[in-house]
């Protein structure tokens, strides 16, 4: 009897103390702090906890910053692929809802874009030669403005010789030559990483659009059950942002080149057209478009240079892009990326810092994005309210 006693008091005195023990477990997992004070022994050791993590987040963020620098090519590569297939993704559900098949849609939607743009470079190539071939009538205006800067310059270059000591006659100045082989490597290594670009990203966007549904599907498997209904939610709404982005921008583009047409016929711009469209789309470039967008038109007017036609030029697609910038661009795209001024300026010297002009255009679309995912991460929801406006 008392054997029996003892093993049945056994399982009772083992079931009072799991939950305590459980207790101090959870409360050791969690990361509580006992109501006593610490020791130095704990405060030392979870310092070291703190540097640690610390250390973790430096170095992980080292590592995808490389990884971004690094991977530059193949990264613009799919971010284009992926604006040009939201771009075209409207267009292949249109061809879908005729009963033809998705992917033969997609293949039509990239085939026709492919000869739109092929056509455009064409015809961009034929007016820029022309123009080129028209260089040398005007080669006697330039020399004369360029004249009195000439001689200001020599004047300046003479003054300074006399400034400079002796120096010594035996000293042999060895001037270095130009290495035409790597400059001609270098610009064939660039043009070739452009092409292999130009021959990639049909494909991709065909393979985007034709695998769409399954992409998304398949993506939103990749999270917990619990996280999927998110996860389906903000690929929903990045799309939307994307596609709102740049159908905005070709919505300013398309009213900024026909103000440009407008005022360069006006004054009577050779191709102005051609130039029209050409400063209008360049002003969308952030901060340095409203500079390539007045090049062209003053460039072309090389054969008529007077100080009011150019004030003219410079100051009227100064005023189209500060209209564009400041009263269509909130109207058009600011509902859907809700981006303070300070975030926008930050992320376009990050990414044009890490890649360039291309950095400098999708800068905006993918700090987009991370603000979308901020907002429905309840951990991000922060650094998401910090990119707001």
């Amino acid at each position: 009897m008392p054997d029996r006693l003892l093993e049945n008091l056994n399982p009772a005195t083992e079931s009072v103390d799991r939950p305590v023990e459980s207790k101090a477990t959870n409360r050791a997992a969690s990361g509580q702090v006992p109501s006593g004070p610490l020791t130095v022994a704990e405060f030392e050791r979870r310092r070291l906890i703190r540097l640690q993590v610390a250390a973790v987040v430096i170095l992980a963020a080292a590592a995808v910053l490389t990884l971004i620098y690094v991977g530059k090519f193949i990264l613009v590569v799919i971010l284009i692929s992926i604006l040009t297939s939201f771009v075209l993704a409207p267009a292949v559900d249109f061809l879908t809802r005729f009963q033809i098949p998705r992917g033969l849609g997609a293949l039509v939607s990239v085939v026709v874009l492919v000869v739109l743009l092929a056509g455009a470079g064409y015809v961009s190539y034929s007016r820029a030669m022309a123009f080129m071939h028209q260089l040398p009538m005007y080669k006697a205006k330039i020399q004369a403005l360029i004249a009195p800067v000439r001689e200001q310059a020599g004047q300046i270059e003479q003054t300074t010789a006399v400034l400079q000591a002796p120096t010594d006659e035996k000293t042999i100045t060895v001037k270095q030559s130009t290495d035409w082989t790597d400059l001609v490597s270098r610009n064939a290594s660039a043009v070739s990483e452009i092409v292999l670009a130009l021959t990639f990203i049909p494909f991709l966007v065909f393979f985007m659009l034709s695998w769409q549904d399954h992409v998304r599907s398949a993506t939103v498997m990749l999270f917990r059950m619990e996280n999927r209904n998110a996860a389906y939610v903000m690929l929903g709404l990045v799309a939307r942002m994307i596609r709102s982005f740049i159908v905005g921008n070709f919505i300013i583009g398309v009213f900024l080149s026909v103000c440009s047409i407008s005022l360069f016929g006006v004054m009577g711009l050779p191709y102005f057209y051609f130039l029209g469209i050409i400063s209008g789309f360049l002003s969308l470039i952030p901060y340095l478009g409203v500079i390539l967008a007045i090049l062209p038109p003053l460039v072309a007017n090389l054969g008529e240079l007077t100080t009011g036609g150019s004030l003219v030029i410079v100051f009227g697609v100064l005023g189209l892009h500060l209209v564009a910038m400041n009263v269509l661009y909130p109207k058009i795209l600011g509902k859907r990326l809700q981006l303070n001024p300070l975030a926008v300026t930050l992320a376009l010297l990050f990414w044009g810092w890490l890649w360039g002009a291309m950095g400098l255009i999708l800068a905006v679309p993918i700090t987009g994005a991370v603000k979308i995912i901020c907002d429905n991460i309840e951990r991000l929801r922060p650094y998401g309210a910090w990119l707001g406006e």
